[in-house]
């Protein structure tokens, strides 16, 4: 089981100033923002224990900002403020220390979680002199390291015994989880899942947004549901759609139920975090995910002379795979790695829509033949269930052993057992879900 695990970003963006202040963004490097950090709140005659507890603690505060996407669920722009009033204090001239930029450089890539989460612990701490608080006591922490207490034994005589110290977690760019486009009926991906287990979460609190039951990667008509309601409380645009504000709303009221940055925070479990697929698809992959991936480029492909067409059939991410995705990368100006990240679905994704308007007049005939970019399934409507319906109709006229269906525009029973049939004729998992390969086997059974 794949998990939405904290990364630790290349980058960070901090706000010089209070959140609300009008003062300037800079983006840093995120270990050079924790030795900024650290130069300004520790000594750097301190010993070192000392030094590396009150530096983990600077890390994992500033990552559970980052991982709650804490400032962008309010709206704003930075991962973090430079103000110590809110977070931690931060100079953009600041000298650092020699002694912290070492101890920085051997443990940027850790942080302390607590037993059975997932998110950094949000380490509050002072000074333990002029301020106390519940979190870590600065100078307490030299104490205990000159009574040669290791970080780990200092940080759990404040944070408690049920914490530990994440190492070598992995250094990436930092992603936004909203997609970068408007989530919504038959959309599908691990965001989705995402959706219904925060909406879910914030129903226990406002008990009017219905249950989501299904747990799937599928945006259903039950979710629909729910995200409508949560829009009619929260004041926004009833319409059933995630975008952006709506998903950072989600967000925003998700953190605040679950006390998320709080030392004695609820916490995010595994299960709430778990993931059906890898955030990336490289060389060798397999699964579900390869069935758009690979309809997406081919049809991008076939229209495109910059990119080869190389009609790709396996469940398999291959050689071939791989060229398409670095031909298609260099053309739409992203990272030409060959592997499929969250930009390269995004652009994916609007590269398909844009071809399918622009299809050349000599097939617009059979227009309605190419995939309409999202699942169909139970309970959906629209034209995309009506073209779904017209082919199934053909093929039931053909094939006695498919049940029937009425062109109604309704998916209802009718059409999820007849596509049920198809999908096994055709050794395709039979869910009754219409993605990318059902529907290609469809249409081509349409024809025959």
């Amino acid at each position: 089981m794949a998990i939405r695990s904290p990364i630790i970003p290349t980058m960070i963006t901090v706000h010089l100033g209070k959140p609300d202040e009008v003062a300037r963004n800079i983006t840093v490097p995120f270990d050079e923002y924790i030795k900024n950090v650290a130069s300004g709140e520790i000594y750097p005659n301190w010993p070192v224990n000392a030094i590396k507890a009150n530096v983990l603690a600077e890390i994992s505060f500033a990552l559970n900002r980052i991982y709650n996407e804490w400032y962008p669920s309010k709206g704003y722009n930075f991962d973090i403020t430079s103000s110590s009033t809110y977070d931690q204090s931060f100079s953009e001239n600041r000298q650092f220390f020699e002694t912290i930029s070492q101890v920085v450089d051997e443990i940027f890539n850790s942080y302390i979680v607590k037993d059975g989460q997932v998110q950094p612990l949000f380490a509050q701490y002072c000074d333990g002199k002029v301020t106390t608080c519940d979190g870590l006591s600065q100078w307490g922490s030299v104490e205990l390291a000159n009574a040669g207490r290791t970080p780990l034994e200092i940080l759990k005589t404040y944070y408690g015994n049920d914490i530990k110290i994440i190492s070598n977690a992995k250094l990436e760019e930092n992603i936004a989880t909203y997609p970068g486009f408007p989530v919504e009926l038959g959309t599908s991906g691990d965001f989705v899942r995402m959706l219904k287990v925060q909406l879910n979460r914030i129903g226990r609190n406002y008990p009017a947004i219905p249950t989501i039951t299904d747990d799937s990667i599928f945006f259903t008509k039950e979710l629909e549901n729910a995200v409508r309601k949560f829009q009619e409380i929260f004041n926004l645009p009833v319409n059933g759609i995630v975008d952006k504000t709506t998903w950072y709303k989600i967000k925003y009221l998700y953190n605040a139920v679950k006390n998320i940055s709080n030392l004695y925070s609820e916490g995010i479990t595994e299960e709430e975090a778990k993931l059906n697929f890898n955030p990336t698809i490289k060389i060798g992959d397999n699964g579900i995910a390869l069935n758009p991936l690979n309809y997406y480029l081919n049809v991008i492909a076939y229209f495109d002379p910059d990119i080869p067409f190389l009609n790709l059939r396996s469940d398999t991410f291959t050689e071939d795979t791989k060229q398409m995705v670095i031909a298609f990368q260099n053309k739409y100006n992203l990272k030409a790695n060959g592997i499929v990240d969250a930009s390269t679905w995004k652009a994916l994704r609007e590269a398909y829509n844009q071809t399918i308007q622009k299809i050349p007049n000599d097939v617009l005939y059979n227009i309605n033949e190419f995939y309409p970019g999202r699942y169909l399934l139970r309970d959906m409507n629209g034209e995309d269930v009506v073209n779904l319906q017209r082919f199934l109709y053909i093929i039931c006229k053909n094939k006695k052993n498919i049940p029937g269906v009425v062109v109604n525009g309704l998916y209802d029973n009718l059409t999820e057992q007849s596509v049920k049939a198809i999908q096994k004729k055709n050794n395709l998992e039979v869910n009754g879900v219409v993605g990318p390969k059902t529907w290609y086997e469809i249409v081509e059974m349409s024809k025959n």
